[in-house]
């Protein structure tokens, strides 16, 4: 269940009642991943996000693509939920013995509300991302007027914000702003954590023919995520982060903020909007 039913106390001027509201679901999700060859397989808990139940095994093969950890669906042996957690709040990911994994000289990146190594950060995706060379040489072009329709797209698909108006969501597009997929989710990072683990287990990756779509802000961290996706534009609603522009500019990928029906702001890679410049 990705909504909740609770009891509230509503005031309006000189009105006060009672009544039911919804509210988005926030659960823990803990990932667990084993791995290594047969006579060593070990298990390890990789994280521990606050999400929205649902698409829990897209949400935890996207956040180990998006960490480098798998590059393709053909790596996982099978993913499951614990049975004996009878909430479905934790998943094992199981690695077939071929793939190398080093996890204990990895360091997860922290959300923006924790604080994140820029510098150490933009060298991870470098080093880490298979298709940083098609995010930066993708012909993908789009004209102003497709992208000024995207935000109304994304919020026309956003079912479960209607109820809540408590989730963020990742869309993906077209060059022709046909919508492609969506994922919503309490954590912005999650959402896109979701959409780029579905992409995984379609074997759709690179997605560097799409644009993605923020409901709110662009921090650094989405920015990485599409990175490592091969996603070559990124549009959101709000504002980016400084650190946001700086890995845009170094990963080849157009960001554009502040997007409204008749208006868009460019923080890099403008060539890519054909009737901007």
């Amino acid at each position: 269940m990705s909504v909740h039913s609770v009891e509230i106390v509503k005031y309006n001027k000189d009105n006060v009642q009672k009544k039911l509201d919804v509210v988005a679901v926030e659960e823990p999700l803990e990932i667990r991943l084993e791995y290594g060859n047969r006579e060593e397989r070990e298990w390890e808990s990789i994280a521990v996000t606050m999400r929205t139940p649902g698409d829990d095994f897209e949400l935890a093969l996207g956040f180990l693509f998006s960490e480098g950890i798998i590059q393709k669906f053909s790596q996982v042996h099978s993913i499951y939920h614990c049975q004996k957690n009878t909430q479905r709040n934790i998943v094992y990911v199981k690695l077939k013995q071929n793939v190398k994994v080093n996890i204990h000289q990895r360091n997860f990146y922290m959300t923006s509300s924790c604080g994140v190594c820029g510098k150490a950060a933009i060298e991870h995706l470098v080093t880490e991302s298979t298709f940083l060379a098609q995010t930066k040489t993708s012909p993908l072009q789009m004209h102003s007027s497709l992208i000024c329709g995207l935000p109304g797209k994304l919020y026309a698909a956003q079912q479960n914000f209607k109820h809540t108006g408590g989730l963020h969501a990742a869309g993906l597009f077209d060059c022709k702003a046909l919508l492609l997929d969506i994922k919503e989710d309490v954590g912005r990072h999650n959402a896109f954590d979701k959409l780029y683990g579905a992409s995984l287990i379609k074997c759709n990756l690179p997605l560097s023919e799409c644009v993605v779509v923020a409901s709110g802000r662009a921090s650094f961290e989405l920015i990485q995520k599409s990175a490592m996706a091969g996603i070559p534009v990124f549009v959101a609603v709000g504002a980016p982060s400084s650190l946001a522009v700086r890995l845009a500019n170094e990963s080849g990928i157009t960001l554009i903020g502040f997007t409204r029906e008749n208006r868009f702001n460019v923080y890099s890679h403008a060539d890519r909007i054909v009737d901007l410049l």
